[in-house]
C-alpha cells in the first residue's frame, strides 16, 4: 500500500442518496436502488430488514456530497458532533476510511482490534477475501508494544497483511506494515567455539 498522499480523485460514480437517521444516530437508507448501488461499491450492510451505513461511511459520503438526510439539514460538521457523541474514535475512523477510500481500496468494517478495517485489494471486493486488516492509530496515542504485537499475530493467523495507519496532526495517513519477527534462541554452543580456528 502506498504512502503517498490522496490524489483528491474520488473513484466511485455513486449518485446521491437519501438517508434518515434513527435512535443511536443509526444512519439508514431505505430506498432499493440506492441500497444496491452504495452495495456494489461496498458501502453499507443489510443488517435485518435495514440497510445500515457505518458512522465513517455516512460521513464519507456526506462529505464528498453523496448523501442527504432527510428531513434534516445535516452539515459534515453537525453530523460529527452527533456521531461524535457515541464514538469517541469517529475521526480516527473517519480520516482512515476516507484515505483508503480516495486511493481505490474498498474498506469495510475489521475484526476488533480497535478503530481498523477489511481492505480489499483494487477491483477484488466480492471476488476475494479482504486482504488487509488496517488499523488507525492517532500520532502521539498510547499504545503498548504488547497489544500491538498481539494484535499483528492474530492478523496473520488470519493469513492477512498487517498494516498501521498512523494519523499525523495534520490528517495526513501514513502506513506501515506490521509483522511479527521471530528470533533464534541465542544459545551458547562449546562444540562451535572449538572449531572456531578462523576459517570461513
Amino acid at each position: 500500500m502506498s504512502s503517498a498522499p490522496p490524489s483528491g480523485k474520488e473513484p466511485e460514480a455513486i449518485p446521491m442518496v437519501e438517508a434518515r437517521l434513527a435512535g443511536s444516530a443509526k444512519v439508514l437508507v431505505d430506498e432499493a436502488r440506492s441500497q444496491d448501488e452504495l452495495r456494489t461499491k461496498g458501502f453499507g450492510e443489510k443488517e435485518g430488514q435495514e440497510y445500515v451505513l457505518k458512522p465513517y461511511e455516512a460521513l464519507y459520503l456526506l462529505h464528498t456530497g453523496r448523501l442527504e438526510v432527510a428531513g434534516k439539514k445535516m452539515t459534515f460538521d453537525s453530523m460529527f458532533e452527533l456521531l461524535l457523541k457515541y464514538d469517541r474514535n469517529i475521526m480516527t475512523k473517519f480520516l482512515v476510511y476516507r484515505d483508503l477510500r480516495s486511493r481505490g481500496y474498498v474498506a469495510k468494517e475489521g475484526f476488533g482490534f480497535g478503530d481498523d478495517f477489511r481492505v480489499y485489494e483494487r477491483g477484488e471486493y466480492e471476488v476475494k477475501p479482504a486482504r488487509y486488516v488496517v488499523f488507525g492509530i492517532s500520532e502521539g496515542a498510547s499504545i503498548t508494544a504488547k497489544s500491538f504485537a498481539g494484535a499483528v499475530e492474530q492478523i496473520e493467523k488470519m493469513g492477512k497483511e498487517a498494516v498501521a495507519a498512523v494519523i499525523e496532526r495534520r490528517g495526513e495517513v501514513i502506513y506501515y506494515k506490521a509483522s511479527k519477527m521471530r528470533f533464534a534462541q541465542n544459545r551458547h554452543d562449546t562444540s562451535i567455539v572449538k572449531k572456531d580456528d578462523g576459517a570461513l
